[in-house]
């Protein structure tokens, strides 16, 4: 149990990482850009926003279920010791 556990973490960490760096190279214009409506080119080839756009929401949902994943297992663990 503690294995998963310290995989779920170090997965946390990393999603966490990725999604600042991600949002601090590409500027908050870029990354954060709103994601309700889809935005395409020419051909229907996606532009650098659409693909900022994906990959933030990619790595927040990633994130958020990474933590909440480890909540669980936390709490699952201290009520079973």
């Amino acid at each position: 149990m503690q294995a998963l556990y310290n995989l779920l973490y170090a997965g946390g960490i990393l999603a966490a990482v990725l999604f600042t760096l991600l949002v601090l190279i590409t500027g908050k214009g870029d990354a954060m850009s709103g994601g309700g409506s889809v935005r395409t080119t020419f051909k229907g080839k996606a532009s650098f926003d659409d693909i900022m756009s994906k990959w933030t929401l990619g790595f927040g949902v990633a994130l958020m279920g990474l933590v909440l994943a480890v909540d669980v297992l936390v709490n699952y663990m201290s009520n079973h010791k």
